[in-house]
């Protein structure tokens, strides 16, 4: 019997694992992979120095990449998950690209990481329940990285659990029981087609421009590092269609990764459109025919304060063309208007997630106006949202010199000092933000999350439900700046599911 893997073996597996197959398990999430090093090495009876050598060369362990990226991706899903981004999709997604593409009657879709095919065949059946895309062609595509999740997908046979969130008169159009488990209908199995793909590696005859309309890759990047998940989302972006739409799961988002997309909200979710394309209305009307509402969504809910911006939106561009033109010194606006149009115009552009603008126009202003408080706050969220935290760390430091009482620049250098591993740090600064600021979910939400990850489950439940009655109450207006994009509802679910994942109830 070998000897166990030491710490330096075990980093030099997870690095391995990182450039192989683009899986990040940072130094404190790698017991999984502790006990999968001892169990593949058991398996092929090598060495842990052999058998490390030997999955270094890619050429001589395709097959042993596949079975470790197989066992380290959770594939667990059921049709119809998440019934509020179906409803989206159902509703606003495809109506819109069905307006788009009346001349040629074709639209593409993806399920990227698409496990044993819940996802892809549930897209199908929205497909096919849709009465505007009879006679379309319409064909979907799942793609993932496990073989062995494939080969279930390709026989359409589901257990009772897979379609445990399938509505009862959907199941019974759609399966056909046999010996305890469900067959999908044959109409739906062929529709979709799978393949075996890495996201993580590029492929221009597969990832070629315009190619998809629509792209669900939902609970995926959230095992990539932000290097391997900035060039997923770039490829992702290259092959989505102008206006079309991109799907992720309700813990991930676009911020710091890509500036192509624009942020769109309804059904009670969250979803991505990609640039360009004109901001959505709430209620999309492309097309005459009604698509079904498979889950009976709720109604949209916006009250943040992007919200509020958003319908003040006429105004906000007045006010930043105005604050563009050039005056003379006698027609000058007095400096507390002008810093109010410069803040409103940031904050409309931050919204449209447009942060390159939203940064170049408070990089114009006149020094006193860009060393106010309030805009060296908004700054520091923007260099956030680029991802440039260096920077962000900087400004907070200015900001927190001149008031040292901004709950929001702690929890900005709180997110700084955690991207530098500095874990204790970006505990210090999200306390200090909660001290400040009682009514803050956002500091709360974050040291539930850095106490999950440093195994303190008993202090993370306490600052999750802390954070999750503040979300309910929805105090200030600190979701709308410093949510990441997400909305009310999707920090309250992830509360949730934080909450039971640490053994905690909401």
């Amino acid at each position: 019997m070998s000897a166990p893997p030491g710490p330096a073996e075990l980093s030099a597996f997870a690095e391995i694992i990182l450039q192989s197959v683009g899986l990040d398990f940072a130094a404190d999430k790698r017991a999984p992979l502790a006990d999968l090093l001892r169990a593949r090495v058991h398996e092929t009876g090598l060495s842990v120095r052999g058998y490390l050598e030997m999955i270094r060369k890619p050429e001589r362990s395709k097959n042993e990449l596949r079975i470790l990226a197989q066992e380290l991706t959770i594939t667990e899903t059921s049709f119809f998950r998440n019934p509020d981004q179906i409803d989206a999709f159902a509703q606003v997604a495809l109506p819109d690209r069905i307006a788009a593409r009346s001349d040629v009657r074709r639209l593409r879709l993806l399920s990227a990481g698409c496990s044993s095919g819940e996802e892809a065949y549930t897209l199908a059946a929205c497909v096919q329940e849709h009465p505007a895309l009879a006679g379309w062609d319409v064909p979907i595509l799942g793609i993932d990285i496990s073989s062995r999740a494939l080969k279930k997908a390709r026989t359409a046979r589901y257990s009772p659990w897979s379609l445990r969130q399938t509505p009862s008169p959907l199941r019974a159009r759609l399966f056909k029981e046999s010996g305890g488990s469900f067959l999908l209908d044959r109409t739906i199995r062929e529709r979709v087609s799978f393949e075996e793909r890495n996201l993580t590696a590029d492929d221009p005859l597969f990832w070629h421009p315009r190619a998809f309309d629509i792209i669900f890759c939902r609970n995926v990047l959230m095992y990539f590092s932000v290097e391997v998940a900035r060039s997923v989302v770039a490829r992702l972006a290259r092959s989505l269609a102008p206006g079309g739409f991109l799907f992720l799961g309700h813990a991930e988002t676009l911020r710091g990764l890509s500036s192509e997309f624009s942020l769109c909200q309804s059904h009670g979710t969250f979803y991505y459109r990609r640039e360009p394309a004109a901001p959505l209305p709430k209620q999309a009307g492309a097309v005459p025919a009604s698509p079904p509402s498979f889950m009976d969504a709720a109604p949209v809910e916006d009250r943040s304060w992007f919200g509020a911006i958003h319908n003040a939106s006429r105004r906000i561009e007045t006010i930043t063309a105005r604050t563009r033109r050039p005056r003379s010194e006698s027609q000058a606006a007095p400096e507390s208007h002008r810093s109010d149009a410069a803040r409103e115009a940031a904050i409309d552009l931050l919204r449209r997630e447009r942060y390159a603008e939203a940064r170049e126009l408070l990089s114009a202003l006149p020094v006193p106006l860009a060393r106010e408080p309030g805009m060296l706050l908004l700054k520091a969220v923007i260099e956030t949202h680029v991802g440039d935290l260096p920077a962000a760390e900087r400004t907070c430091e200015e900001l927190l010199w001149l008031d040292p009482g901004c709950a929001g620049a702690h929890y900005l250098k709180a997110l700084c000092r955690e991207s530098a591993s500095d874990s204790q740090g970006a505990v210090q600064h999200n306390r200090a933000a909660a001290r400040l600021d009682p009514d803050f979910a956002m500091p709360r939400l974050h040291l539930g999350l850095l106490s999950r990850r440093a195994g303190d489950s008993r202090t993370a439940r306490d600052q999750l439900r802390q954070a999750l009655a503040l979300l309910d109450r929805n105090v200030g207006d600190q979701v709308g700046l410093f949510g990441g994009g997400f909305s009310r509802s999707a920090l309250m679910t992830l509360c949730r599911t934080e909450l039971a994942a640490c053994g905690g109830a909401a």
